[in-house]
């Protein structure tokens, strides 16, 4: 499987022969011998035909070597017919067997294609040698290309994985499984290069974490796609081993999962591992070797390093089983070094590098740890302990420790710890044990590092691609735990597998509109999965395994007696067959029959360790060593071990406080996360096949593949399409194939496919259940594709049998006609040859042929009757083209009346276009003035935006400034932990006083001993000594002494009691004191937050500034556009001013010509007054005519005059809107900028405050110091002067007092905390009704801020709370020293004296009552620091979910960019699409206009044609009058014939002449009809498809307006089921606040009577932080609400942004829909002038008017669309107004409540104050009802905490939903824009409605122009008649003279009798045509002849 390209063609190992294939040869021998599959022991199937059946039996024939074999029937398989042979897909093939598969894999193997695909399958083949087709040029040829484009193979599902994440942003996974040796690390390792190369990161960008301007970002340019490729090598050597198989096979499952921005970059990487099999490190089988890192480093460590690391030879380590066995093809030193290099690749430092082999290096000295067995006993010694001193130097451990931790660990037996002795198997075990974790450790902890290497998402990653490597499907004879974990695995795999295929089964069914019962066949797996997994009802053998590590005493033999017990009758389950039976029980697969032996499976599965070197380990020297142990507390000690057997060492019946894991659940756990995992994932399969065990190239062992195939699932995915319609056909492709079995079902001409292929199936007769007919395709079951094939191959056979029939007999008759014409053609040869022979001698014979040429001279008379009938003929020819002349002269006739039209037309132009050049100069002035205007706007924009971007930097300053104060921030968080530190020593050394105390209690219990003895010395002594003098002279003394001593003490007492008054009255000095400094605090605090709340406005003022500034932008930029559009409309207006300038100058100039012809006309009609009165008639219709036609210009000018007006009107009044507006900004502007002013002015101020602030506030701090410093002196002095019982009485009375005080503000705190509950709960109710009312960015932005310096001054606040709780703590620090120092002089006083002993023992008394006192008051201390840091915690959370919104905003953020860039695209995909269609219009109109100067110059040619055909005409007739002469001449004079034949040729000659001249006439006049017909063609053609663009255009639009309206249904449907969800979220939230009531109720009732009072205070306490934290919830809430708000609202601007380029698409192709329409009308005009075509307009105008209609309709309906959608825009106005109310109302009532949450803290610190002082008094008295109140309150609290929790996830619930209802808020504001959109597309379509009206108005005036035109050219068509006319009159009068000259008398040729009589009559008669010929003729004969004499 390596990817080096050798020297062979890659494409040989890719793509397959098709000639081989589709080779006929086969495809008869198929059909012929009815193939099929038979069972074969040594090729799995062989090949044989059917020969023979008999009953169940048939007889088959060998194909291999003919041998007949007897079968039975039901181990036949079909075969394929040969066109399936080598099939790239499987699935396609049409008989779906065991067989066809494995035939198909191996002919493919054997043509060297790996790859092939089965269904969703791709299974490949190890095929044991490099295959050039890993090179980057098949990287590039399978790039960008789809899967059923290319042959099979692994880059092709990784290229469809990859482009789905992209198209679909939906995540992939790739699952490549098979066994060991079959290629999956190979494949994986090739999906790995395939993404690297195709979606590295350093092609178009550089990394995310660098900025661009560091030198780092340049290095790491694909640092990452090399680090990803590196993770492999060093996963390898640590993970992968030798086997028998393999030889780099891997050892633990992994699940890569490679991470892609939105471009589709890698972004970061991941690794997961399963299963690693950890055994292996201590123990191999023959021939195979363990991890390759143990070997590598052997042989690869220098000598510094085997030094460092304790390194020795292969042979010296027990643990390396077979000692150093090579790899073939590969050296371990090289291995080593480029391990190594990757580690340094993957930024592995030398340190780590070197810990990790020191790891590698410890395991092996694990092994080397011997025991032996002591003589007496059991117990297990070490004799020599080298190897443990090497393995605790290299793990950091004390080598006696250790020694004593294997051989006598402590183990823990109740409650005492005992050493028991280890024997020798114990030890051994042990050890094992700890060198398998530690390697264990060591690998998840290299995993862990590579991952953190690769991790470089910073959650940027859009989508990811996830490969699974894991270990296939595995059968041995007998399975253990890890084959169950495996095959647990591939169950789940293939369940998952089924399902989707079950799914795109449904989809494709569903698609084509198939019935089929629908199956999902993922629950077939079911059962089995269940019989493993399942917990309860009956639990599955993994939670039966679980259950049994926790019983003691059980054993392997109990978990097997169990399972039988619970799982015996499971359908999947199987007891094993005999009671020998080696196995223990049997599960039934998807792949088979699996045996289990459940041999040390409790062990297995806790997996115990000694817990006394893992503590070791843990407390390691060597900090690596200890990281990896770190975990210590989760690991199964020797002391659960210690209940179980000494054989076998039984399961855990103990855990360490529920810490304990049992390895089934973890993996458990492990795979159920992958497969969630996988289910989110769109999967794709891949299945590896190992050919052969012997690893040779080219060899496969059928039955091995087939196991691997039913192992691997895709037989269980053929048994699925069998299951359905497996083949597909198209229609078409069907039709195509197999039309040919029913000839006549199908009838001539179209026919859908359907119906066509319903039609073939009829007459096919095949049964229904057989296939199914969808919308596309026909579905066929598995085989009917081969049985029709073989009627096809029949068919086709006939077929061609009956063609070659036909061919051979046409063939022959063809051969023996052409022998039968050889035949007579050669008798006819004979025949003339013979009479040849006969003439050729015969004199008459010679003579003919010699006289036959001289014959013609007699045949001229035939000539010559030839040549007059070609007279006739060529006069005939002349009538017809004098009749075309005619026709010809009549159409001049109509183009010269069009011509005087458009020349009418022309100077209404003129007259147009100088009106509008006026208007063009004063627009151009205007122009010239709002450009001055615009120029002054954009400099003063410029200098707000300069200003704009001094407030940006400010700004920033700003933000640097929060952040040195987040810094500072840091700093105090830091001393706080060191307080935290300084708490901890303190406790340790309250306990170490605490002893002390015991000790002085036990010396004071002695003291009362002897005490008690000495008095009963004493009372023996005066009784014995009564009498005695002496000793009673002695007790007076000692007597006196007393009396002196209680002077003495009187004295003490009476100083000590002034020494209190005096620190009283310090006390209450300070007292006063601290109270003003406190006011002096609070009024500071007031301040400051006075400050920030106008710096929060003024902020507020600044966005709002910014947004002006925006929208000032946005008007200047719809401004500019508007100038531009009116340059534009200039432009168009002084082009047509030009044109009609153009136009007014040449009909001006007709004009003239015109009124010259009229008077020229006037003149000769002057001059013939003599005409027919006919002629006068005409005269007075056509001045009738030209009145008309006067009056009908003067209304065109009227009109003209009109148009001209209101479009001056409308200008005018654009100029002016333009002007208002201009001037508006102006305002705007001015405004603006003193707004600007006043905000810099305000931030100025504000900042010099703050500054103030901030000293007062360093002043106010410094001054509380010291306050608290003479605090602790005077609290000090304070607990000494408590000692006089007199004071404690006094106290007692005053305390009472104040009992009874406190009492009475506990109740009115009552009434005040339930009106706060009933004022939160409102709050709440109105919170939930406002949340949807958040609207704008820069207040979200506001809120975030805010909350932000919510939560700086709550920690500031917790700070000094934890400040307090340190100043009380050392407080109590010093009470204790007092109370220590009182206790050392009580000692001396009973020492001096034992008399003073009762009252020492009081004051110990006392002291002990104030050191529980100051104990409880620790402890209550210390429970406030742990809520402070929960509170703490519970913020952090808080800014951790604001991080993870913000990431979901820019996810957000990036796709609105790609819908933006998508957009874009289809923008410039219709810029182009307009570009292409302008471009085709300038080509027609080059093409009209080449065709326009085409025909004019045949017109002219025509013209001179005509001419010359004139003159001709007048030549002929010449000749005619010529002949006619001859012809009457001939009789007389007797000409030549040789001249009539001169005079005949030369008018032949001319005949000839003038025919080839009318024939290129008529080849001339036929080309211009002709182009003028492709003229019109084409310009139909074009108005076809400018139609066609703008209806699909339209259809567009309407599409995009449908959905947009399904949008809005769909989003108000979702408001409606959020309401319900709202509805219900209050009804039980009220549910909740009458269950708190009732509560608060109870609470109130247990609160009775004075000596409750401190319980009272305290849950007054709870309840006031619940009701802060309910408070911050919901502020917590209302920041979420503002947070999705932003994130709304940005989505809401990106989709503005898009319908704005939505209708700036839809204006340009409007435009370019207008600009089509005028190019259409003015090619309509062109078209309809050039064929006098108002017809065509008229047409046009129906057209246009059921347009308009349509457009009509369509408005209606828009219009009634529109007014729906204002009706749902009214009433989401009205409820956003509701809201807005009701959110101001809250706001104000949150306000309150504030107010009131401070005063009762107030409040609740005066009490606390208070509270210590009573405490510190009434203890002694009510301690036993304290303790009972404390349980109580205890009790209380719990049943608070849970009403809290109750109420937490209500309020989440309500979050929730006020979340949901704030999106519907947005999606209403999105149908209010897209209503305003809507009415904007409205007035754009009345616009465009407007626009067609004038086009049509614009167009019937120039239908009036054109017929204005027609007049004209009438009218000079007449002039041109009455010319000629003038010229028959002047005929006339040359006639007239004629006769008044008389007869002439011409005389003849043959003698002077013959005249020629010209009579007047005779003229008459005659047209003129005739009279001047005969003029001529006359003429010509006028010469006299000689008469004879």
């Amino acid at each position: 499987m390596s990817h080096r390209s050798g020297q062979e063609d890659p494409e040989r190992y890719l793509f397959v022969d098709r000639a081989v294939v589709y080779n006929p040869a086969t495809q008869a021998d198929w059909t012929a011998k009815k193939l099929v599959w038979v069972p074969s022991e040594r090729h799995g199937f062989e090949g044989a035909s059917i020969r023979e059946e008999r009953g169940e039996e048939v007889v088959v024939e060998l194909a291999e070597n003919g041998k007949k074999v007897v079968v039975n029937k039901d181990d036949i398989q079909k075969m394929n017919p040969p066109k399936f042979s080598k099939v790239e897909d499987m699935a396609e093939l049409t008989c779906l067997n065991e067989a066809s598969v494995l035939h198909n894999l191996k002919d493919r193997y054997y043509s060297g294609l790996i790859y092939t695909y089965s269904g969703l399958f791709c299974v490949v083949i190890n095929p044991y040698k490099n295959l050039p087709i890993y090179s980057e040029n098949i990287i590039e040829m399978y790039r960008g290309k789809k899967r059923h484009e290319m042959p099979p193979h692994i880059y092709a599902i990784s290229e469809s994985a990859y482009r789905c994440m992209l198209q679909d942003r939906e995540d992939q996974s790739i699952l490549c499984t098979g066994e060991s040796g079959a290629g999956k690390t190979e494949n994986t390792k090739k999906v790995i290069q395939y993404l690297a190369h195709v979606a590295s990161s350093h092609k178009g960008r550089k990394d995310h974490n660098i900025p661009p301007e560091s030198p780092k970002a340049f290095k790491l340019q694909g640092e990452l796609e090399r680090q990803l490729l590196q993770a492999n090598p060093i996963l390898e050597s640590f993970g992968n081993a030798k086997t028998v198989k393999n030889d780099n096979s891997s050892r633990f499952g992994k699940f890569i999962r490679i991470n892609f921005d939105v471009a589709g970059y890698i972004v970061g990487a991941n690794i997961e591992t399963y299963l690693l099999e950890k055994s292996r490190a201590i123990r191999q089988a023959k021939d195979e070797r363990t991890f390759h890192i143990f070997y590598r480093l052997l042989a690869g460590a220098g000598e510094h390093l085997k030094t460092d690391l304790l390194l020795e030879g292969f042979n010296n380590y027990r643990f390396l089983s077979n000692g150093n066995i090579p790899i073939p093809g590969q050296q371990d030193k090289e291995n080593f070094q480029e391990t190594l290099e990757a580690m340094h690749i993957m930024s592995f430092s030398h340190d780590e590098i070197v810990c990790m082999l020191k790891v590698v290096s410890a395991v092996l000295q694990f092994g080397n740890i011997v025991f032996k067995k002591e003589r007496n006993t059991d117990q297990a010694s070490m004799p020599e302990n080298t190897a443990a001193q090497k393995l605790c130097h290299l793990l950091g451990m004390n080598v006696m420790e250790f020694t004593r931790a294997i051989l006598t660990p402590r183990i823990k037996v109740g409650r005492d710890y005992v050493q028991k002795a280890q024997t020798k198997e114990q030890a051994d075990f042990a050890v094992e044990a700890l060198a398998k974790a530690t390697y264990e450790r060591l690998f998840r902890w290299l995993v862990h590092r590579i991952n953190k290497a690769l991790d470089r998402t910073k959650r940027q990653g859009a989508s990811f691609i996830g490969i699974l490597d894991i270990a296939g499907f595995e059968i041995f004879e007998l399975n253990s735990f890890e084959q169950l974990c495996i095959n647990y695995t591939n169950e789940k795999l293939q369940q998952l597998f089924n399902h989707t295929m079950f799914i795109l089964e449904q989809e494709e069914y569903q698609r084509e509109g198939i019935e089929w019962s629908f199956i999902d066949f993922g629950l077939d797996l079911q059962p089995c999965i269940e019989l493993i997994e399942r917990p309860n009802n009956p639990p599955g053998i993994l939670a039966l395994l679980d259950e049994e590590c926790w019983f003691p005493k059980a054993t392997d033999k109990t978990f097997v007696d169990k399972v039988l017990q619970e799982q015996g009758t499971h359908t999947k389950f199987q007891k094993p067959r005999q009671l020998k039976d080696k196995a223990d029980f049997c599960i039934i697969h998807y792949a088979g029959r699996v045996d289990y032996k459940a041999d040390e499976w409790l062990m297995k599965n806790m997996d115990p360790l000694n817990d006394n070197v893992a503590t070791l380990l843990h407390q390691s020297t060597d900090k690596f060593v200890a990281e990896l142990w770190k975990d210590v507390d989760r690991i199964v000690g020797l002391d659960q071990v210690a209940g179980m057997n000494e054989t076998a060492f039984g399961a855990a019946y103990k855990t360490k406080k529920g810490m304990f894991r049992t390895v089934g659940q973890l993996y458990k756990e492990q795979l159920s996360k992958l497969m969630a995992t996988l289910r989110n994932t769109n999967p794709n399969f891949v299945r590896c096949i190992i050919p052969n065990h012997e690893k040779r190239a080219g060899k496969l062992d059928p039955h091995l593949v087939l196991d691997q195939l039913r192992c691997n699932g895709v037989l269980e995915g053929i048994r699925i399409c069998r299951q359905g319609f497996p083949n597909r056909i198209v229609f078409q492709e069907f039709r195509q194939r197999y039309e040919i079995l029913t000839p006549n079902a199908i009838p001539k001409g179209f026919m859908d496919g359907k119906q066509a292929c319903e039609r073939m199936i009829k007459s096919l007769e095949l049964d229904n259940n057989l296939f199914r007919i969808g919308q596309s395709k026909i579905f066929f079951r598995a085989g009917v594709l081969a049985h029709l094939e073989e009627e096809r191959d029949l068919k086709i056979t006939d077929i061609i049998i009956y063609f070659q029939a036909t061919c051979r007999g046409y063939l022959a008759r063809k051969a023996f006609a052409k022998k039968q014409q050889q035949l007579s053609a050669l008798k006819v040869l004979q025949r003339n040859c013979a009479a040849y022979l006969k003439l050729r001698h015969w004199q008459w014979w010679r003579l003919f042929t010699k006289v036959k040429p001289l014959l013609q001279v007699t045949r001229q008379e035939e000539e010559m009757q030839a040549k007059d009938e070609e007279l006739v003929k060529v006069k005939e020819k002349q009538t017809k083209v004098e009749g075309q002349l005619v026709e010809m002269e009549r159409k001049h006739q109509q183009l010269m009346e069009e011509k005087g039209i458009l020349a009418e037309q022309l100077q209404a132009e003129t007259e147009l276009f100088a009106e509008a050049e006026e208007m063009r100069a004063r627009l151009a002035t205007k122009k010239q003035e709002l450009e001055e205007i615009l120029h002054d706007l954009e400099s003063r924009l410029e200098e707000e935006e300069e200003r704009a971007q001094g407030m940006v930097n400010e700004k920033k300053k700003m933000q640097s400034h929060i952040q040195d104060l987040e810094e500072q921030l840091d700093e105090e968080e830091a001393a706080r932990q060191k307080l935290q530190l300084e708490k901890v020593t303190a406790e340790a050394k309250m306990k170490k006083y605490e002893e002390d105390i015991l000790l002085l209690e036990d010396q004071n219990t002695k003291f009362v001993k002897e005490k008690k003895s000495l008095e009963d010395r004493i009372n023996e002594m005066t009784i014995f000594l009564a009498e005695e003098e002496e000793k009673a002279k002695n007790l007076g003394k000692v007597k006196n002494k007393q009396e002196i001593m209680m002077v003495d003490l009187d004295e003490r007492l009476k100083k000590e009691e002034k020494t209190r008054q005096e620190l009283e009255k310090a006390k209450r000095k300070l007292e006063g004191e601290t109270s003003d400094y406190q006011d002096q605090l609070a009024e500071l605090q007031a301040q400051i937050e006075e400050f920030k709340t106008q710096i929060v406005k003024k902020e507020d003022e600044q966005l709002l500034l910014q947004t002006r500034g925006e929208d000032e932008v946005n008007q200047k930029n719809n401004a500019l556009k508007q100038v531009r559009e009116l340059q534009a409309q200039l432009a168009e207006l002084q082009e047509d001013m030009e044109l009609e300038k153009q136009a007014r100058n040449k009909a001006e100039k007709l004009k003239r010509d015109l009124s010259e012809e009229l008077e020229a006309l006037k003149t000769e009609l002057e001059d013939t007054l003599d005409t027919t009165a006919a002629q006068q008639e005409l005269r007075t219709k056509r001045e009738q005519e030209v009145a008309e036609l006067k009056k009908a210009i003067d209304e065109e000018t009227k009109n003209h005059e009109a148009q001209i007006q209101d479009m001056r009107q409308r200008h005018s009044i654009a100029l002016e809107e333009l002007s208002e507006q201009l001037e508006q900004a102006k305002r705007f502007k001015a405004n603006l900028e003193k707004t600007k002013q006043t905000q810099e002015s305000a931030n100025k101020e504000m900042a010099n405050e703050i500054k103030s602030l901030q000293q007062a506030k360093t002043e106010s701090e410094h001054k509380r110091k010291k306050l608290e410093s003479q605090l602790q002196e005077v609290m000090a002095r304070n607990t000494e002067g408590e000692r006089s019982k007199g004071e404690l009485a006094e106290r007692v009375h005053k305390l009472q007092t104040e009992l009874d005080n406190v009492s009475a503000m506990l109740e009115d705190a009552e009434r005040k905390g339930i009106k706060m509950t009933k004022e939160v709960s409102g709050l709440e109710s109105q919170l939930q009704d406002s949340q949807e009312l958040l609207q704008e960015e820069t207040r979200q932005k506001l809120n975030l801020s805010s909350r932000l310096r919510q939560l700086e001054e709550e920690k500031n606040a917790l700070q000094e709370q934890q400040e307090e709780d340190e100043v009380a703590r050392k407080n109590v620090e010093k009470q204790l020293l007092t109370l220590q120092a009182q206790l050392l002089e009580s000692k001396k006083k009973v020492e001096d004296d034992v008399g003073t002993i009762d009252g020492l023992e009081e004051a110990k008394k006392k002291l002990q009552k104030d050191l529980e006192i100051s104990g409880q008051r620790l402890e209550e201390k210390t429970i406030a620091f742990e809520k402070m840091e929960k509170t703490k915690t519970r913020l952090q959370q808080e800014l951790d979910d604001l991080t993870v919104d913000l990431d979901h905003q820019r996810q957000s953020v990036s796709n609105l960019e790609k819908k933006q860039k998508k957009f874009d695209q289809m923008l410039a995909e219709e810029k182009s699409i307009s570009a292409r269609y302008a471009e085709e219009r300038d080509r027609a109109e080059a093409e009209a206009r080449e065709k326009e100067t085409k025909a004019l110059s045949m017109t002219r040619a025509l013209d001179e044609a005509l001419e010359a055909k004139e003159e001709l005409e007048r030549v002929n007739k010449q000749l005619r009058g010529e002949m006619e002469d001859l012809m009457n001449s001939k009789d007389d004079v007797g000409k030549n014939v040789h001249e009539l034949e001169k005079s005949k040729r030369t008018l032949e000659q001319q005949l000839e002449e003038m025919k080839t001249q009318l024939e290129e006439l008529e080849d001339e006049l036929q080309a211009t009809e002709d182009a003028k017909l492709r003229l019109e063609v084409n310009m139909q053609a074009m108005k076809a498809q400018y139609e066609r663009d703008l209806q699909g255009r339209d259809d567009q639009n309407d599409e995009k307006k449908r959905a947009l309206i399904k949008q809005v249904r769909e989003m108000e449907a979702e408001l409606e089921d959020e309401r319900k969800q709202k509805g219900l979220a209050i009804a039980a939230k009220k549910k909740l606040e009458m269950d708190l009531k009732d509560v608060e109720g109870q609470i109130e009732g247990a609160s009775k009577g004075r000596d409750e009072a401190i319980k009272q205070l305290r849950k007054l306490q709870a309840q006031m932080k619940d009701y802060q934290r309910e408070l911050e919830d919901a502020r917590a809430s209302r920041d979420d609400i503002f947070a999705l708000s932003k994130e709304n609202e940005k989505k809401l601007k990106s989709l503005e942004a898009e319908i704005v380029q939505l209708h700036e698409d839809l204006a340009a192709s409007e435009r370019g829909r207008r600009h089509a329409e005028q190019e259409r009308d003015e090619l309509q005009d062109e078209i309809s002038n050039s064929t006098s075509g108002k017809t065509a307009l008229m047409e046009e105008k129906r057209r246009l008017e059921a347009r308009i209609a349509q457009l009509e309709e369509e408005l209606e309906e828009e219009q009634g669309n529109m007014e729906l959608l204002n009706d749902r825009f009214r009433k989401t106005t009205m409820q956003v107004d509701t809201l807005t109310t009701e959110l101001s109302a809250e706001r104000s009532v949150s306000q309150k409540s504030e107010n009131a949450r401070q005063q009762l803290e107030r409040q609740n610190k005066e009490l606390r104050a208070k509270l210590g002082e009573l405490e510190g008094s009434v203890k002694s008295r009510f301690k036993a009802s304290i303790t009972a109140l404390e349980a109580k309150i205890a009790q209380l609290e719990e049943q608070l905490e849970q009403e809290a929790k109750e109420r937490a996830a209500a309020n989440k619930l309500v979050r929730r939903t006020e979340k949901k209802l704030k999106e519907i808020c947005m999606q209403v504001e999105d149908e209010r824009r897209h209503a305003d959109q809507f009415k904007e597309q409205l007035e754009k379509a009345n616009s465009r409605m407007k626009q067609l009206k004038r086009q049509l108005e614009e167009a019937e005036e120039e239908a009036t122009r054109a017929n204005a035109s027609r007049r004209k050219l009438q009218r000079e068509l007449d002039d041109a008649t009455e010319a000629s006319e003038g010229l028959s009159r002047e005929v006339h009068t040359l006639k007239n003279r004629l006769r008044r000259g008389g007869p002439i008398s011409f005389s003849s040729s043959r003698s002077g009798r013959r005249q020629l009589p010209v009579e007047g009559s005779s003229l008459d008669l005659l047209s003129d045509d005739e009279l001047e010929n005969k003029v001529t003729d006359n003429n010509a004969n006028e010469t006299p002849t000689p008469q004879p004499e």
